[in-house]
């Protein structure tokens, strides 16, 4: 128990020490300064400010997560399969996959208004453009992983007549996991933007509106302290998405894999 303890507080201590100095530094100057709100909130103001808005602001942390949750899931699927019909045939990849660099080349921003003339303003559009931000790591991830694959076990299915699609279920995905885990790890966070910029593009306003929507609406306002609590409030999404994420890695990979190995040994 003194042992966990210790490797607790080994792992949660220093950064949490370093947060509490520099919110008591942030806190200090600006009283000191004596900054006013609109420009520079103290951390007590957002607090406040988030206490005062609490049922609004957790109404549109509920808004993104849904539509981040759906995004993430569109790009998972779509990714991995994506990936297998690339993996499958080199003329298919050579054709295909260079599109799909150019498509994560492509600013989201800019994509976004595009996606509002066609699919109209609201969840569905949101959904979409989270969708194509965490689409093309899945997609690049898994295929690396797919190319991968040891060629003595490739040799080693020829050897046993397996067909193609033996191989790629029974070696190549299974080999392919610790990218896959790779391309969830980017992805979550990314997912959690790309809602963000539906929001600000195509967001549904009022208590509808998810935390892109929050936040213009804040910044419209000069809600400052409201504004930060919002930011915080996306960051705080992104972090628990990634959190999980890495959890479900350990899982899957911490009995087999090196990576997660070496985690769990230090």
């Amino acid at each position: 128990m003194n042992h966990s303890l210790r490797r607790l507080l080994y792992r949660v201590g220093p950064p949490l020490a370093a947060f509490v100095l520099f919110v008591g530094i942030w806190e200090a100057a600006v009283r000191i300064a004596e900054l006013p709100t609109y420009l520079l909130p103290k951390p007590s103001d957002i607090v406040k400010s988030a206490a005062d808005n609490w049922s609004r602001l957790l109404g549109s942390v509920s808004t993104t997560l849904v539509e981040t949750i759906l995004g993430f899931l569109f790009s998972v699927v779509g990714g991995v399969l994506g990936a297998i019909l690339l993996a499958s045939s080199k003329i298919i990849e050579r054709s295909i996959y260079p599109y799909a660099i150019v498509l994560q080349t492509i600013p989201i921003v800019a994509v976004a208004p595009i996606i509002v003339i066609w699919f109209g303003a609201g969840v569905r559009s949101i959904v979409i453009v989270a969708f194509l931000i965490g689409f093309c790591p899945m997609l690049s991830n898994t295929l690396i992983g797919l190319n991968s694959t040891d060629k003595n076990l490739k040799n080693l299915f020829i050897l046993y007549n397996a067909t193609k699609w033996q191989t790629m279920w029974r070696l190549r995905i299974p080999a392919a996991l610790p990218y896959i885990v790779g391309g969830l790890k980017i992805s979550c966070s990314l997912c959690v933007i790309g809602a963000i910029v539906g929001e600000y593009v195509a967001g549904v306003g009022g208590g509808q509106g998810g935390l892109g929507y929050a936040i213009t609406y804040a910044a419209m306002r000069i809600q400052t302290p409201y504004l930060f609590a919002c930011g915080l409030a996306a960051s705080v999404l992104g972090i628990a998405f990634y959190q999980i994420v890495n959890f479900l890695s350990r899982k899957w990979l911490g009995s087999w894999h090196e990576s997660e190995m070496r985690g769990e040994n230090e």
